[in-house]
């Protein structure tokens, strides 16, 4: 809104310039997002617990430290959820139509969401919305972004599918883009939601695959930086930046109140939504497979759940002592902290591995 409102006054007031760059939109989008999440948590708290008051349902088949964090409230996403919106409405071209596919994904996805925690919340179980029932919602608004996505896109874009380390290939799927569009977006978001197990442990990973998605998505909307890495250049892909740049700031603002012992649960609200923003915004920008290492963790956690179902079905036998792969850490005895923080190493790792893929063609 202010790039639109002020940009066009820059050449009577010289300072009213700086909004016409990106990279200091997205710096603002960072703080606006962090200041908000900073402003707003503590009474965003006091009235989850005050209306939760038993907090997030406990799985009491989950690993006995977890007893402890009874009490707890969920739905802290709001507090993601909000900041990012806030800071994009503020600072983006919202003339752009991918920050809108962008948006409607998270702000669809943070709706199931919060429908889902709240009928935790109220039926006092862990269940939550039926999971077929979920899924269709799901799969409604993944499929809304991914056919708008390729009627925005230019050929060859719109239907190709980029492959990291090859700079000329572009694979051309036709309309089975789509589905697979929509298997990254709903793929992307469970994901996320099925790492959200441990205090602190999702919304870092999640800030690392934004920060480099942020900086992807500025080099995929230059024609420059996208022409010298020899990256498959996607005009108007840049102002995602600001999107990520929300979910960097907000998400360091949740951070503050989620860290151990956390005062506020992410819940479904925030997993599901800022997971389905990062598949959203790969799809966009066409690396899709980039995203599978980034968020490499994320890819992790939900193998070792696949895993442990068939496994389990197939010969009554489980691989893991406990799915996701966080709990079968805790099962053998690491602290909570230390499997946290050990999970954040690795997210770094992967998601240096993910970068190098922009140079190595």
């Amino acid at each position: 809104m202010l790039y639109l409102v002020l940009s066009p006054l820059a050449d009577e007031f010289i300072a009213f310039n700086l909004f016409r760059y990106l990279t200091f939109r997205t710096g603002a989008a960072i703080l606006t997002a962090m200041v908000i999440a900073f402003v707003i948590g503590p009474w965003l708290i006091a009235r989850l617990r005050a209306r939760q008051r038993q907090g997030q349902p406990i799985r009491e088949d989950g690993p006995e430290t977890h007893l402890g964090k009874r009490g707890t409230p969920t739905m802290g996403g709001l507090l993601i959820l909000i900041g990012t919106m806030a800071a994009t409405l503020l600072w983006a071209d919202l003339t752009n139509p991918f920050v809108w596919i962008v948006l409607l994904v998270t702000i669809g996805f943070g709706l199931i969401g919060f429908w889902d925690d709240y009928l935790k919340l109220t039926k006092r179980n862990s269940k939550g919305l039926a999971g077929r029932l979920k899924l269709l919602f799901q799969i409604a608004i993944a499929t809304a972004a991914a056919v708008w996505a390729v009627m925005v896109l230019p050929e060859p874009l719109d239907t190709g599918l980029a492959v990291p380390l090859f700079k000329d290939v572009l694979l051309n799927l036709g309309w089975f883009i789509i589905p697979f569009g929509v298997f990254v977006i709903i793929g992307a978001s469970n994901a996320v939601n099925l790492t959200d197990g441990l205090d602190g442990l999702a919304i870092v990973p999640v800030m690392i695959a934004a920060g480099c998605f942020g900086f992807i998505s500025y080099l995929a909307g230059n024609t420059i930086f996208a022409d010298y890495l020899q990256i498959h250049y996607v005009a108007g892909a840049g102002e995602l930046s600001v999107i990520c740049g929300g979910l960097v700031g907000a998400g360091l603002g949740f951070l503050w109140f989620n860290a151990p012992p956390a005062m506020v649960f992410m819940g479904d609200t925030g997993s599901l939504s800022i997971g389905g923003a990062l598949g959203a915004i790969s799809v966009v920008t066409k690396h899709e497979i980039v995203l599978a290492i980034v968020g490499g963790l994320f890819v992790l956690e939900t193998v070792s759940v696949i895993v442990q179902v068939a496994s389990y079905k197939l010969t009554g036998r489980r691989v893991f002592r406990m799915a996701p792969l966080h709990h079968h850490f805790e099962k053998k005895g690491w602290a909570e902290p230390t499997v946290v923080i050990r999970f954040w190493i690795i997210a770094v790792v992967l998601a240096l591995i993910g970068l190098s893929t922009l140079k190595l063609r």
